[in-house]
């Protein structure tokens, strides 16, 4: 009997782990390693996620439950490029997924973008979140500030500025971070889009919990509503949409007398970010008023406004980024692919090479078209190996312990997922005792420190 296939999986976040789940439960013979930058999986669910959305990370239960089966093998702390190269994966496996996301900020080309407090929302999201690659201090000395974006994450980034670090206390905000928001002076939030209330991209939930922060009050502008036949007809046809205008409606309804709040967050639309302003610091920004072009698109109109701020947040969606020796769209941040098989400079799909995720298609859906994603992936690999196994049953080293050999011989300092579980019981613990569930953050290279003596 042959042994099985021997698959490589670049990265343990939501798309990694779908992809080696449904690849793990096609009819393939098929051994799996799933590879880790960090040492802890899960990727943006764990680190892009904010702390007071417990529902979402409720996500990490399901891909726990495919990582602790025990067919898929772990191996964290482990980066493609440095620790382990393409020629690496070539040697020991037959093919190789690549799923690492696009944890960057997406470029914004104004006057002052780069001015000291100007910060990328992806930078911010890690902070808090505790990502242990990010410093663990982040400067909170404005009293106002702008958040550029109309989605989510922009959301996320207004909300855990202006919410009183009391009621973030429940949560898996990490210690620093709580301590870091205390000293915070800021008041005001300005959250800009530059398109209508029609056209944003706020979920309705993530909407109407904003609504509900204690002591923060939401503040639109009815010179902002406006609605062209394009906004019509997508409030007609989207249910989402429908509820999201509707309670940005009921908000531009409030008599302003109610709003006494010692904090706020002002959303304003149609405003185009046209300008940071400032010398040697952020002191504000000047943005562009945009109308309606009668089908939902907008256009400038020439006509500015100005804001006080003192610093910049942009959180205007993310950005893949590039891996050694693989093909790399730099326009649109992707690995060029067809149905998930990597493409060379020819457009000729490279042998045992594939991709998933938002490194395949760009930051764009959630787990649902993940999941969907990950499945085109393997339905191809899948079909690949089945059509010609000669050819693409490449690795030359076959055995399993190979590869941890070579990681051990070259100094890596690889875990695995009982050091994960043995790392993962460590945070609990100190969350228990700090009285709460609490994520330490605790530094990359002490993290691997904590389970080396499980890594294998």
């Amino acid at each position: 009997m042959s042994e099985p296939l021997r698959v490589a999986v670049v990265g343990a976040g939501p798309a990694g782990i779908y992809a080696a789940d449904i690849l793990s439960k096609t009819d393939l013979d098929v051994s799996i390693d799933l590879f880790e930058r960090l040492p802890a999986p899960y990727g943006l669910v764990r680190y892009g996620v904010a702390p007071d959305h417990p529902r979402i990370k409720q996500i990490i239960v399901a891909l726990y439950k495919v990582l602790q089966r025990g067919d898929i093998r772990l191996i964290g702390n482990v980066d493609f490029g440095t620790d382990i190269t393409l020629a690496d994966i070539r040697e020991h496996y037959d093919a190789v997924i690549f799923a690492t996301g696009a944890i960057r900020d997406a470029s914004l080309e104004i006057p002052g973008i780069d001015l000291p407090g100007s910060y990328g929302a992806a930078d911010f999201v890690s902070w808090f979140d505790g990502h242990p690659d990010v410093p663990r201090t982040w400067p909170l000395e404005a009293t106002q500030v702008a958040v550029l974006g109309n989605g989510n994450v922009a959301l996320d980034v207004a909300r855990i500025l202006a919410k009183h670090p009391e009621d973030l206390v429940p949560t898996e905000i990490p210690a620093n971070v709580e301590e870091g928001l205390r000293a915070s002076p800021v008041t005001d939030v300005h959250v800009f889009g530059r398109r209508g209330p029609a056209q944003v991209k706020f979920s309705p939930l993530e909407l109407r919990e904003l609504g509900h922060v204690p002591d923060v009050d939401i503040v639109v502008y009815p010179e902002d509503f406006d609605f062209d036949e394009g906004s019509e007809e997508a409030i007609r046809s989207s249910n989402q949409t429908k509820q999201v205008v509707k309670t940005l409606t009921d908000w531009t309804l409030r008599d302003p007398s109610e709003l006494t709040a010692s904090r706020r967050i002002h959303l304003h639309f149609l405003h185009r970010p046209a300008e940071i302003l400032g010398t040697d610091a952020v002191t504000g920004i000047r943005t562009e008023r945009t109308e309606l072009a009668g089908d939902g698109t907008v256009r400038n109109t020439g006509r500015f406004e100005e804001f006080e701020v003192q610093a910049i947040y942009r959180a205007v969606g993310y950005f893949g980024s590039p891996l050694a020796d693989i093909p790399f769209d730099d326009a649109a941040g992707v690995i060029p692919n067809a149905g998930g098989r990597v493409l060379d400079e020819r457009g000729e799909h490279i042998p045992g090479v594939y991709a998933t995720g938002w490194i395949k298609r760009g930051p764009i859906g959630l787990i649902g078209s993940t999941k969907s994603d990950a499945r085109e992936t393997i339905e191809n690999l899948t079909q690949d190996a089945v059509s010609d196994p000669e050819s693409f049953r490449s690795a030359v080293v076959r055995d399993p312990a190979a590869i941890l050999d070579k990681l051990s011989e070259s100094g890596v300092p690889f875990t695995t997922w009982h050091g994960w579980e043995v790392l993962d019981a460590h945070e609990r613990a100190l969350g228990e005792a700090a009285g709460r569930e609490r994520i330490k953050v605790v530094p990359r290279e002490d993290m691997t420190d904590i389970s080396r003596s499980a890594l294998v």
